[in-house]
């Protein structure tokens, strides 16, 4: 079986994971996600390493998560996902996003933790936890009023409707628009300049971007989890799930 993570060096300092299961348009499974938290842990603590850059198989950044893995994880088992968000959120160093393809769910809230991101032009995001049944999760429901102003928040999270990689960029979910195609080369650029910048300073400097609102995302993380956590069982997310199923 193919590695669902790929985990390369493309440049001096620079890191590229990339979440490999183009079959699944990436979707992310518990194995998927646990690979994810162990890669950033491991980047973190190597010192070589200055910068990462995060992006997808095939085309396709990702699908967001794996339901027929999601459904049938039994409620008491640990969410390897809010692992992987932990990672993210503590992420110490530069990490940069490729996306091109489709940015679903969680493919859309984990971008809010990377510190750039960059998008092909036809790249399609969506954010439909409500269309599930579910909540806004990866902190959100925080972060996107933040980035996007409340109204564009609860249109993006509340509607669940397809938008562009122009929206994206207006909405603050990404720095820029690159031609199709073209968005890992201009996120490894991105990453190249900032590994070759003193890394005490970035570091600390990122920190510093963070400390007000570290606190507030932590909050959100925890409440988020909690009410996605009670909503996956309801009977409206089951008939969602299944109405997924059958399409």
């Amino acid at each position: 079986m193919a590695k669902s993570l790929l985990i390369t060096e493309p440049h001096p300092g620079v890191r590229r994971l990339t979440i490999n299961r183009p079959d699944r348009r990436n979707a992310l499974d518990q194995a998927t996600y646990s690979a994810l938290a162990a890669a950033l842990e491991a980047a973190a603590h190597d010192k070589s390493v200055r910068a990462v850059v995060l992006t997808g198989a095939g085309g396709c950044f990702t699908a967001g998560n794996d339901l027929a893995d999601f459904q049938n994880m039994p409620d008491d088992e640990p969410i390897a996902g809010l692992a992987f968000l932990d990672a993210i959120v503590a992420f110490p160093k530069p990490l940069v996003a490729a996306v091109e393809g489709f940015a679903v769910g969680i493919g859309v809230t984990m971008l809010l933790h990377c510190d750039l991101a960059y998008a092909g032009a036809t790249t399609r995001f969506r954010l439909p936890f409500v269309n599930l049944g579910l909540c806004a999760e990866g902190g959100s429901s925080y972060l996107l009023p933040l980035v996007a102003g409340t109204k564009k928040a609860a249109e993006l999270l509340l509607l669940g409707e397809s938008f562009s990689a122009d929206a994206a960029r207006d909405a603050g979910i990404v720095n820029g628009v690159t031609e199709e195609g073209e968005a890992l080369a201009q996120a490894e650029e991105k990453a190249v300049a900032l590994a070759a910048l003193p890394a005490q300073a970035v570091a600390v400097t990122k920190r510093l971007l963070r400390h007000g609102t570290a606190d507030a995302v932590g909050r959100a993380l925890v409440m988020e989890a909690e009410q996605f956590r009670a909503l996956r069982l309801t009977p409206e997310a089951q008939a969602a799930f299944a109405a997924f199923f059958r399409k």
